[in-house]
């Protein structure tokens, strides 16, 4: 072994310990991307928050930079963001909220270790917040809660601390807790630090610094915040330490526990204590699972997948970015690496790197860090790549759409584009793409509705092609599973369902049935076919 060896290896697994790499999940409208930006803010990644109306024109967040989000404000696309904080090297991923495109964030929450849940204090928990928070808990993602808009009325504290629990089946830990709330909102105590942070100044837009405080029974406390909101607060912090469990590092990563920390992120409020909690406890890159074994993030080979792809980042360029999240090594440039479903190597001259909103190009990165690849068509969502093993990352499936349309080229002259502008948009999962069998017709299915519009904005604005559609009655596409391919069954299926089948990108055969029923009664007169609702059965 080299004598440096140890040296290096040494520095490599402090840069793993320096990562935090987690995602932002919530309802539209909670008030995700305003917190994305404020911890950037913090992390001097940017200089001025996006929520600065200037001169009437709303410029905007810089998380938000597909056309199409910035006229409906909501995030279609998931972005990386990276910024240092305290010589931590924080990753944010920031997730569309809007249901239509929960896909999207099902696959980003393969490539975080740890995810802050946004909720609003007014609309307490949404049903789109259930879902992801599920998907969290299913994969025991450590999980945060940060409580936002607190400047707002809403509910009381504890209400919400219930419905926290109820609804999304969380075990709670409450680290910081508010003194009043709205109109008579006067600021937060911080149970994680001992800490008082209040409002100061009329317009309720600036924070005074933190006055330490070990006991809240001194009576200081009245003259600061008055003695009604001081009683009732030393009552509450009572019930707090009496009825919740008080943080504990362990359970917190098992993700059996979660801290919740209330806060407003458009005045700034709170997101100071969550980044400085967040760093202290969040884990730094976890192990992942692959189908052939375990990968720990401080293994010496480079392994890493796609989690995402991104057409056209620059409008000007048609390039595509493949984002790959490092699972092991170090990722370096110019080094060749074996693209493991497509059995060859591929070198990248040009890896980048997300910094706020510059890409930069990075010579080596690390686990737990995101690389932007230039792709001119190699890569494919859940890719693996390896530095030389054979290596299949799980858990990045295509779930069955809810919408079915055929679609038409509108343009005769332009079909090449129009293909051409499918096919580069469904690898980048916006929607899938199915062929029917029998006459060979193009049919997208989608999550939700609203990504029709994304996809005939973008076939226009992207590739100059124009489509139209029209509906096609299915309730959900299955895949198609035989137990034996050889039997005559399964060519009986085969003939009586023939104008339902279809085939999606990957060449698998799809059934479209136009009904649960339907699906009941194809399963138990044909046992040896399986139905599937996801594409990785």
């Amino acid at each position: 072994m080299p004598p440096n060896f140890h040296q290096t290896f040494m520095s490599f697994l402090s840069e793993i310990k320096r990562r935090r790499t987690f995602g932002i999940i919530s309802h539209p409208d909670a008030g995700k991307t305003t917190l994305t930006e404020k911890l950037l803010l913090y992390g001097g990644a940017i200089q001025e928050a996006g929520a600065v109306k200037n001169n009437k024109i709303k410029k905007g967040a810089t998380s938000d930079f597909m056309e199409i989000e910035r006229q409906r404000g909501i995030s279609v696309a998931t972005s990386v963001l990276a910024f240092i904080y305290k010589d931590k090297k924080i990753n944010i991923l920031d997730t569309p909220g809007h249901k239509d495109f929960a896909e999207d964030t099902f696959r980003t929450l393969t490539a975080v270790d740890s995810v802050i849940v946004v909720i609003d204090v007014a609309k307490g928990v949404e049903e789109q917040t259930e879902k992801l928070v599920e998907v969290c808990r299913m994969r025991n993602i450590p999980m945060i809660v940060f409580i936002n808009k607190l400047d707002r009325e809403g509910k009381d504290a504890f209400d919400l601390l219930d419905e926290v629990e109820q609804k999304l089946g969380l075990r709670v830990s409450p680290m910081s807790f508010p003194i009043g709330m709205g109109y008579d909102f006067k600021g937060i105590y911080n149970i994680w630090e001992k800490k008082l942070n209040l409002f100061s100044g009329e317009n309720k837009q600036t924070v005074s610094e933190g006055i330490e405080f070990n006991d809240v029974n001194d009576p200081q406390l009245d003259t600061i915040v008055g003695e009604k909101a001081a009683t009732v607060l030393r009552e509450e912090l009572e019930l707090v330490y009496e009825v919740y469990p008080s943080f504990n590092s362990e359970e917190y990563l098992n993700g059996t526990l979660q801290p919740v920390f209330f806060g407003s992120a458009l005045n700034n409020f709170g997101v100071q204590e969550l980044l400085d909690c967040f760093i202290e406890i969040a884990p730094s890159p976890r192990p992942k699972e692959a189908e052939e074994r375990t990968v720990d993030a401080s293994e010496e080979k480079m392994t890493g997948f796609v989690f995402k792809i991104h057409a056209n980042m620059d409008p000007k360029h048609r390039d595509r970015l493949a984002f790959v999240k490092i699972v092991s090594g170090m990722f370096k440039r110019n080094e060749p690496y074996l693209h493991v479903r497509q059995q060859k190597k591929l070198k990248f001259s040009s890896p980048n790197a997300f910094f706020a909103e510059k890409k930069e190009i990075v010579d080596v990165s690390y686990p737990g860090d995101i690389v932007g690849l230039h792709d001119t068509g190699n890569f494919k969502i859940g890719d693996t790549l390896t530095a030389g093993e054979v290596l299949n990352f799980r858990g990045i499936p295509s779930f069955s759409p809810e919408h079915f349309r055929y679609v038409n080229n509108a343009d005769p002259l332009k079909s090449k584009q129009l293909y051409k502008g499918l096919d580069q948009l469904m690898d980048e999962g916006v929607a899938q793409l199915f062929t029917l069998e029998i006459n060979g017709r193009k049919v997208i299915g989608t999550v939700g509705a609203l990504q029709y519009e994304v996809i005939q904005y973008r076939l226009a604005h992207e590739y100059g092609a124009k489509c139209t559609y029209e509906n096609l009655n299915v309730h959900k596409a299955c895949w198609v599973e035989a137990t034996d391919p050889k039997n005559s069954e399964f060519a009986e299926f085969k003939r009586v369902k023939q104008r339902f089948l279809a085939r999606d990108k990957q060449n698998k055969l799809v059934f479209f049935a136009d009904s649960a029923f339907t699906i009941q009664m194809t399963q138990s007169k044909y046992p040896s076919v399986k139905l599937h609702f996801t594409s990785e059965f």
